[in-house]
């Protein structure tokens, strides 16, 4: 197994890997709306906030040796169902023809006050 703690300024803020490889498989922690330069929170509109959260773990994925192609599964949270139109069609721009299989899950609230977290599990 193989754990990876920091991609630029990105990293786990708690007892959790920020990813790790096992098996040929990646399994990325829930990412929020981090500048990854600066690690610090950039809060926004839902489509600011997903943008970057999914460049984030664009990131990862290629620290990992793997790439939003190879995404296998995604779980999203997200503080306000209403907006699972402005999600999905940023979602669908960034994996294009790629369809992960995938949840959406609206939650009344999201540590620190975020608009979306997302998770993934990804081939290597």
């Amino acid at each position: 197994m193989k754990i990876i703690r920091k991609v630029q300024n990105l990293k786990a803020n708690g007892h959790y890997a920020l990813a790790l490889i096992e098996d040929n498989r990646v399994y990325i922690s829930g990412q929020f709306s981090i500048n990854p330069k600066t690690g610090e929170k950039e809060f926004g509109t839902m489509q600011e906030e997903l943008k970057q959260v999914l460049n984030n773990i664009e990131l990862i994925l290629q620290e990992a040796g793997s790439s939003k192609q190879k995404v296998l599964k995604v779980n999203v949270y997200i503080n306000d169902l209403d907006e699972w139109g402005t999600v999905d069609k940023i979602y669908s721009d960034f994996f294009a023809e790629h369809t992960p299989a995938r949840t959406i899950t609206a939650l009344a609230k999201l540590h620190f006050g975020f608009k979306v977290e997302i998770d993934v599990i990804a081939a290597c």
